[in-house]
């Protein structure tokens, strides 16, 4: 059993290559348009199985059978969906934050942004926290913007509910 002294001396530390503190310059958020590397990929692997399946079918290969053929069509459509789903990213956060900024009624404060999907196409839409700028901040709103078009997709704004009176 460890003594008290030794646990002390144990000091838990976030990795350098983790530490954002170190971070200079503006974050670039990946485009979403990364995705139809690996949707052209599986579209190549699925046309290489089916190509396998037709020219080896029927000739008493082992390993080649109906499977390799309906899991090259299932390699190409996803591989089409996956391609289609590749939207660019033509609106950053800057641009979504600013956005958001002027569909509320009040002056923004505090304020972060978060990307994610929405609908069966996977268009990026950005989630946009805002609170007001007073201190405590008296209202709060979050904000969908369209990450393709820059469209304000929904809003929603609220008399800040939080208590503020113990920080």
């Amino acid at each position: 059993m460890r003594g008290m002294a030794e646990d002390e001396e144990i000091r838990d530390e976030l990795p350098e290559e983790l530490d954002a503190s170190n971070f200079v310059g503006p974050y670039m958020f990946p485009n979403n348009n990364r995705r139809r590397i690996p949707a052209v990929l599986y579209m190549l692997i699925g046309l290489g199985a089916i190509s396998v399946w037709l020219t080896s079918h029927g000739s008493g290969a082992v390993l080649v059978n109906d499977g390799l053929l309906w899991g090259g069509i299932a390699l190409v459509l996803f591989g089409v969906y996956s391609y289609q789903a590749g939207f660019d990213l033509d609106f950053d956060e800057r641009d979504a934050l600013a956005a958001a900024g002027r569909t509320v009624d009040f002056p923004v404060g505090h304020a972060s942004a978060q990307l994610g999907w929405r609908g069966l196409r996977s268009r990026p839409t950005w989630r946009i926290l805002l609170y007001s700028g007073e201190e405590p901040p008296a209202k709060r709103g979050i904000v969908l913007v369209d990450g393709v078009k820059g469209d304000v997709l929904q809003h929603f704004v609220e008399d800040n509910p939080e208590d503020w009176s113990s920080h």
